[in-house]
């Protein structure tokens, strides 16, 4: 636990390297990425923050917006004494990872941004043709969704995992610690508080493109039902963008395809490690 922006955060650090900070959505935790760091640690720091609000770190009653997760995100590498990180962001990770890119270029070395829209940006129209996806109003207004899946979380997260695995599900012991990270009307407040600071967080993400471009190398990636829409949406504005669609994956890409996501992931990442090495010699 760390004293990071004001609350108490819960996070992980595995291996020795360069820092890469690994940032999950809903309804995960630091935990989602359990696949995935094994494979990364071997060359890298890997860090694994459970959210404000989500798992383990403390549920203040505001700073939900992406802005205010960014600033999390920076405090944390600043508590861990590192300058700058890889930053990887999936779903509700996914805002914050770019708004801390935008804000602070010359703290991420590379951003990897998976099956998330930010905010309202061009570049979404077909995908939210049909309108957003309906968790996303049952989650905004407040107390309602608390009240109705107190007694039925286990339910309420197994569809979600269900879902975002294209009916393969995950192992029983993540399962029943996401089950547990969001069990009880506290936790569930702190995991649609993040849903209910959506509009800040599209306006903080509007005001930073308006503001100026995506230096920073980065990389998309999408699945099931995401696909290339992120893509759509960064690539007016990023320098250096590539992207990249997993074939027959649900929306949980690390836990669902880890053995696509963990090379991909590395492959993007050594990039840093052989331009340093070409430096160097």
């Amino acid at each position: 636990m760390l004293r990071v922006n004001g609350i108490e955060v819960n996070v992980t650090v595995t291996g020795d390297g360069p820092a890469v900070l690994l940032l999950h959505g809903f309804p995960h935790t630091g935990r989602l990425w359990i696949e995935v760091v094994p494979q990364l640690a071997t060359h890298y720091r890997v860090i694994t923050p459970d959210l404000r609000g989500l798992g383990a770190t403390a549920r203040p009653e505001d700073g939900y917006d992406a802005g205010t997760l960014a600033a999390d995100a920076e405090a944390l590498l600043d508590a861990l004494g590192e300058p700058a990180a890889a930053v990887v962001g999936i779903d509700a990770g996914a805002p914050p990872a770019f708004l801390l890119a935008m804000r602070h270029p010359e703290r991420v070395r590379r951003l990897v941004l998976m099956e998330s829209l930010l905010g309202r940006l061009p570049g979404a129209e077909d995908f939210l043709a049909g309108g957003p996806p309906w968790w996303f109003g049952f989650h905004a207004v407040p107390d309602l969704a608390e009240t109705v899946l107190i007694g039925h979380e286990a339910e309420y997260v197994d569809w979600f995992l269900d879902a975002g695995t294209r009916g393969r599900g995950v192992p029983r012991e993540i399962r029943d610690h996401f089950v547990a990270a969001y069990t009880g009307r506290e936790a569930l407040r702190g995991a649609f508080a993040h849903y209910r600071a959506m509009p800040v967080s599209a306006r903080q993400i509007a005001d930073a493109v308006a503001g100026g471009r995506l230096t920073v190398p980065t990389m998309a990636i999408g699945a099931h039902p995401v696909g290339d829409t992120l893509a759509r949406q960064l690539r007016p504005f990023a320098d250096d963008l590539v992207a990249h669609v997993v074939e027959d994956c649900g929306h949980i890409i690390p836990l669902d395809r880890p053995d696509v996501l963990a090379p991909l992931l590395k492959a993007f990442l050594d990039l840093d490690l052989a331009g340093a090495s070409r430096l160097s010699s």
